[in-house]
Formats: structure tokens, sequence, C-alpha cells
């Protein structure tokens, strides 16, 4: 069972007809774009992939094509949270069953869910996947709630528990899941330098979907000052609506993905095209 470590782009997912279909031709353009940028590997249809908003069909299918557009040259982990256990564990299966690498799994939102429940949830999703490595994806702002420690140390007993995607932030709110033997991902590009410092084993950026290169540049070599340049640009397009800015990156960076989202997502003001496009300027042909 081979783990993820380094750099790991939450891809977009290539969408058209207004957001109303997966646009299942431009994966193979972004996966060549993300491989060339250097990247370790590719989470798809997490939150920045807009998984939670496809059908399950769709989901698969998309599964599907990223894994065969990679070919190899990329780990594929999938984001396989739903909003019920039994949708849950039936797209893990299927990831399993399509050739990816890794299965990731959000808490569900809405209801507050007591430990004994989310530990359930969260074992059936494992189970389903083995043996691919299972990684609780802890992202209190998406899910509504953190997933509470006494339940992975409960989930400790499956097999192939291995680590978590931590999306939380500050500092604060993230370091409590740096648990030992467990292999921890970092999400927020801000802490990639000190989650790494403090024994993270690499990052699943959203920034990495339009800028591989420099997100895989600084998990490389976590210097303080290109983490602060990362941070910066992160920060200068999260006010703008994601994931639409990253795939207006994108096609500013000439890979064909459209700009379209899923609804209530939408797309960008002429306005914010404009900052998309200097932000990509600044971050690709720097000063100096």
């Amino acid at each position: 069972m081979t783990r993820l470590t380094g750099t790991l782009a939450a891809s977009v997912t290539p969408l058209r007809q207004g957001g109303a279909a997966p646009d299942e031709e431009a994966i193979a353009p972004l996966v060549d774009f993300l491989h060339a940028g250097g990247l370790d590997g590719i989470l798809a249809l997490g939150t920045t992939g807009e998984g939670i908003m496809l059908s399950g069909e769709e989901r698969r299918r998309v599964a599907e094509r990223f894994v065969e557009a990679s070919g190899g040259r990329l780990a594929v982990a999938v984001h396989c949270g739903a909003q019920t256990t039994r949708e849950t564990a039936a797209l893990a299966a299927h990831a399993a069953e399509a050739g990816a690498d890794a299965v990731a799994v959000i808490a569900p939102p809405y209801y507050p869910f007591d430990p004994a429940g989310l530990l359930q949830h969260f074992r059936e999703a494992a189970s389903a996947a083995a043996p691919l490595p299972f990684y609780v994806y802890e992202f209190a702002d998406r899910s509504g709630y953190a997933v509470p420690l006494e339940v992975l140390g409960d989930l400790r007993g499956a097999d192939n528990f291995v680590g978590l995607k931590v999306s939380d932030a500050p500092l604060e709110r993230f370091s409590p899941y740096l648990l030992d033997g467990l292999d921890v991902l970092v999400g927020p590009e801000a802490l990639i330098v000190e989650g790494l410092a403090r024994g993270a084993v690499g990052a699943v950026s959203g920034l990495a979907s339009a800028f591989p290169e420099l997100v895989a540049s600084l998990v490389r070599s976590p210097d303080p000052a290109l983490g602060e340049r990362v941070g910066e640009l992160r920060a200068r397009l999260q006010g703008l609506p994601i994931p639409a800015a990253f795939k207006a990156a994108l096609r500013l960076r000439g890979v064909p993905v459209a700009e379209d989202v899923r609804p209530p997502l939408r797309t960008l003001t002429e306005a914010e095209r404009a900052e998309v496009a200097a932000a990509v300027e600044g971050a690709v042909t720097p000063a100096g």
C-alpha cells in the first residue's frame, strides 16, 4: 500500500454547458499540465473539484477519467465524501475498482453527528475503499464541525486508515491533527512550511491546480520566503469565487478548461477576471 506524499493538486473539475455537465475531454490536458508542473499527485473531486455538487454517476465518470489521464504518472486520490454512508461507501468502492491510488472522505455536513455515528461512517467507507489507503479529510469550515480526535483514535483499527488531509486554519486548529503514526497532508497553503516542519508528509493544495510548479517547489524546499509568496497568492485569489478563479487562471495559462461551475457557484465578473489575470502575471513572471 503506497501512501501519498509530496505535492498533490486539489484539482478543479472541468465542466461545460454552464456547469451542467462534466467536460471529460478537458481532463487529459489538465492532467498533462499538472504533471508538467512537477506534482506528485492529484486529489480529484474535493472542495476545489466541486465533488459534492455532482451526482454520483458524474463523480464516477470524472474519477475514471482522472485515473485514465494520469496513466500512472501521478497518484490519483479520489474524494468520496457524500451525505450518506451508503453513497460514500459506494463511491469509495468504485474508486478502488477504477484504479485510484487512495480515497479521502470528509465528514458529512449539516447534521451534528456524534462520535459513534462518525466512527461507523468512516469505518464503512474505509472498508469499501480497501485495499487503498484511506484518508479522513478534515475541513470543519465545510463539514460544519471538526472530527473529534477520539474518532480518529478508534478508527486506527481499520488497516487501511493511514492519514488525513487537514484544511483547518489557523495553526491552532490544524496542529491537533498532527498525530503520531498518521500521515498528514497540509491543505492551507499558508501553513505548508510550518506543517512540514511539524511532521506533515506533504500538501494537498487547491492553488496547485492552477500554479502547480509554485506549490511543488515550496513543498520540495519549504523556504519561508517562498511560503509567504504562496500564501499571499492564495489570499489574493481567496476573495474571488473559487473554483471559477482557478479555472480562469488555468485558461490564461493555456489549459483548455472553461470557467463553468455548477450553480449556485458562479463564474467571475469582468473585474474579477482582471484580478485573476494580474495574479497569474505576477505569479508566473514575478518581478526580479
